[in-house]
């Protein structure tokens, strides 16, 4: 009993928080109402209008006003009809307007939520909480809601009729109703349960479609695709089958209710019939008695649809909710500081960090500053930590131990829009979207205009092919801009990072993903970039960051030697020096001395082709 008290209450709290989204439309809920009740009560007044047809004026002969009786009734369809026309249209137009409103609130969740919301969540089931979840809230805000009062309402008109009529006959017609609330009380404790594991699985179908979709290349590749059909296979017979759950229960439901309609409306025939034969009841209320046995159970089958589609909103509004629900794991500071003249200088004190409480430190203990307008490289092995010092210094995630200082100023007493608007950040894998090259490089802010953005187009080698491209920047990219090279889509993060003029620049593995040619202009463009700004380069390729004012060596999350290119190759057992052996074992001490004039020869004949 507690249980179901419990529940209860979680649904009533759903239905609640639903409304909040229904209530800019409160005055057009309840003109559907009243079209809905004004709908029911001409449905209910038909049989009354065939008893009086029969007992008042075919039994007299009475053919006049049999007429009218006619008109009548064919008004009341007409009216009903209208109604009813008006009453979908109104309830469809303000249920999408609510689920536009629910739908652009998750969205704003889910872009406000930090990188460790989206380490433990897929992007699929994200996806599934944004389209098929809010979709099956469709049916119970467009005319769920408005059609159950309406039903309720019908069944009342129904027993008005019914009693006003004969009282004998409406409890004959009512004897079989503690069966059906029996039935209906078994139905809603199984069909919830069955409701909830659909939506799960349709989110982990969504979820593995999303994943594979991304890795089509790898799957190709290497020949899995009968192996991932077998994986998906097995997702998609548990969604089947938890959807066939509800099926049956469905099917057991709906013919129960039909027999007992049936009974009721036997009953009605059986006993009505032989009040008829004895003088009781007239053949008019009979008849419309039968009528009437036939449309109170269909507003109580409605009930149950309507039930159906209640379960199928709670189950997913339950998920939408505990979505929107989530507290946001990085804190905005409840008194902010601002820093009024940034300068782009950055102070790492004694920093720990680690992405999972059960693993080892991946920073430990790690110091080191950079001054305005500084240059400085961290480099290092894979997994050494390099990434993880730019994702805490833009407060992807909040550390462990220790402060991060930005012109003196921890990032914690920052708003997370302040902090990141000093930072401009271009991947290894830079990110593109549908939409023209103007579009992608100015995010959609107006405040950036076209001149500014061919001016930094020119300052990063970027212009001389968006030039040639059809419509040039206007010219419109693919999803995630795969109709351009690897190259051209590393420009155009450039001049992005470029046109929003930030404090400090970091490039992550910018390089490592273009050919030795490409290269030779992505570095004469960040050169450029890095002019007048502090800057911070994280490289595999030990020859992008050779001029960087000092560089960072990282080994297993700690910082073991820092200096420049010259000082750090003079340590004979260093790390620095070894790495950088192990790239260029090959490469003669002679070749530095005309590095510099093949690079400019390099650039000259890449541009061209690029």
């Amino acid at each position: 009993m507690s249980s179901d008290k419990s529940t209860q209450n979680v649904d009533t709290d759903l239905l609640k928080r639903l409304y909040a989204f229904v209530r800019p439309y409160r005055w057009y809920v309840l003109l559907a109402v009243a079209l809905t009740l004004s709908a029911s009560f001409m449905g209910t007044v038909r049989p009354k209008l065939t008893q009086m047809a029969i007992d008042e004026h075919i039994a007299n002969n009475d053919y006049d006003g049999l007429v009218w009786i006619v008109l009548l009734l064919v008004g009341t369809l007409i009216s009903e009809f209208v109604l009813l026309v008006a009453n979908t249209y109104l309830t469809r137009w303000f249920g999408q307007g609510t689920l536009y409103s629910l739908r652009n609130r998750v969205f704003e969740k889910i872009q406000s939520m930090n990188v460790q919301f989206f380490d433990k969540n897929p992007i699929g089931k994200l996806i599934t909480r944004t389209t098929s979840d809010i979709e099956a809230l469709n049916d119970l805000l467009s005319h769920g809601v408005v059609n159950l009062v309406g039903d309720l309402f019908r069944i009342v008109f129904i027993l008005y009729f019914m009693f006003s009529m004969s009282w004998e006959l409406s409890l004959v017609v009512l004897a079989t109703l503690p069966i059906l609330f029996y039935a209906t009380f078994l139905f809603r404790a199984k069909v919830r349960v069955a409701f909830l594991n659909v939506r799960d699985q349709i989110a982990r179908v969504n979820s593995f479609v999303q994943e594979h979709i991304n890795g089509i290349d790898i799957v190709q590749l290497f020949g899995r695709e009968e192996k991932q059909r077998e994986h998906f296979e097995k997702r998609n017979r548990d969604h089947r089958d938890a959807y066939i759950d509800t099926i049956f229960y469905f099917a057991i439901f709906w013919p129960t209710v039909e027999v007992i309609a049936s009974v009721a409306m036997a009953l009605v025939i059986w006993y009505g019939g032989g009040r008829a034969l004895m003088g009781g009841v007239t053949f008019g209320v009979l008849v419309a008695f039968i009528q009437y046995a036939r449309q109170f159970f269909h507003p109580i089958r409605g009930l149950s649809e309507k039930f159906n589609t209640l379960q199928s909103a709670l189950a997913s509004s339950e998920r939408i909710f505990h979505l929107l629900d989530l507290e946001n794991e990085i804190p905005e500071p409840e008194h902010p500081k601002t820093i009024k003249h940034p300068r782009g200088a950055i102070e790492f004190k004694n920093v720990w960090f680690r992405y999972v409480e059960e693993e080892d430190y991946v920073l430990k203990d790690i110091s080191f500053e950079v001054v305005p307008g500084e240059n400085i490289a961290i480099v290092g092995a894979t997994g050494a930590g390099k990434t993880t010092i730019i994702n805490l210094l833009n407060r992807f995630y909040d550390i462990d131990e220790g402060s991060i200082l930005l012109d003196g100023v921890d990032i914690r007493d920052l708003t997370i829009r302040e902090l990141r608007s000093n930072f401009a950040l271009v991947l290894q894998d830079n990110v593109l979207f549908t939409g023209t090259i103007h579009e992608n490089i100015s995010l959609g802010n107006t405040d950036i205009s076209r001149e500014e953005i061919v001016e930094c187009a020119k300052k990063v080698e970027a212009h001389r092919f968006i030039k040639k491209l059809p419509g040039a920047y206007d010219y419109r990219l693919k999803e995630r801009g795969k109709s351009l090279s690897m190259g051209q889509r590393q420009l155009i993060s450039f001049v992005r990072a470029m046109v929003y003029d930030p404090g400090v620049l970091i490039l992550d593995e910018a390089t490592s993903s273009v050919d030795s040619e490409t290269e030779a202009i992505v570095n004469k463009a960040y050169r450029k970039m890095m002019e007048g700004r502090t800057s911070i380069v994280i490289a595999h390729r030990l020859s992008t960051v050779q001029g960087a004012d000092k560089i960072l060596v990282m080994h297993k999350g700690k910082i073991r030697e820092t200096g420049t290119h010259s000082e750090l190759m003079q340590r004979e057992d260093g790390i620095y020096r070894k790495l950088y052996e192990l790239q260029y074992k090959e490469q003669l001490a002679g070749e530095n001395a005309t590095a510099s004039s093949s690079e400019q020869k390099t650039v000259e004949t890449s541009e061209e082709n690029i």
